[in-house]
């Protein structure tokens, strides 16, 4: 490919990102919205946590986190690609909600789930696990699910915005193809920069080999 062509390609790239971010971030009210679902969920993890139902449950989930992902003695690439689809799935099942209004429970339901697991996680690791806890959710979890969180949000406001007037035909569907392609795109680097501070704090260098 010439250089034209590399930068051609280059810019529809970007073109197709500041689309996506440009629409969503013109859905304050929804975002608004959704920050608020979200900051629930985050409160019910807290409040419940001292259920045991609900302890052993985020203790579960933690201790099934630091194993498989923190301390884990797979390949770093793996885990890479294992978290990748999976946040990639939640991509797609966020788009795919905006062809019809029925289906915006799908997300709002993914958000409200994400955010309880997310604080009742956060008050596990930090009381159970104590420093090693800490350094868990300063460094790795906390940033990275809030970075996978806010590009679901983007794109649950665009999927709210376009299930109203969603229509089966070509136009409708390419551009839903574009935001996921999108939102595909931005977890899967926030994904990558988690494989990256696994190896630069927590995985040892031979764990990529």
């Amino acid at each position: 490919m010439t250089d034209a062509g590399k930068l051609i390609e280059y810019d529809m790239s970007f073109s197709f990102l500041r689309d996506f971010l440009g629409r969503a971030l013109e859905r304050k009210r929804t975002l608004i919205v959704l920050g608020a679902l979200f900051a629930v969920g985050i409160v019910l993890g807290l409040s419940f946590i001292k259920t045991p139902a609900a302890y052993d449950f985020h203790l579960e989930n933690c201790d099934r986190y630091l194993r498989k992902v923190c301390y884990s003695e797979r390949n770093v690439f793996a885990i890479f690609l294992e978290r990748t689809a999976g946040c990639v799935l939640l991509a797609a099942l966020t788009a795919v909600s905006g062809i019809h209004i029925a289906a915006l429970i799908l997300p709002s339901a993914i958000l409200l789930y994400r955010a309880y697991t997310f604080g009742g996680s956060i008050c596990i690791l930090c009381s159970v696990y104590r420093v090693s806890g800490l350094l868990v959710v300063f460094v790795l979890y906390l940033p990275v699910h809030l970075l996978i969180d806010a590009v679901l949000v983007l794109g649950m406001a665009l999927s709210c915005a376009r299930a109203p007037h969603f229509c089966f035909c070509k136009r409708d569907f390419c551009e839903l193809l574009c935001d996921f392609g999108v939102l595909a795109g931005l977890v899967a680097l926030v994904c990558l920069a988690e494989m990256l501070l696994l190896l630069a704090v927590f995985h040892p260098i031979g764990v990529l080999l």
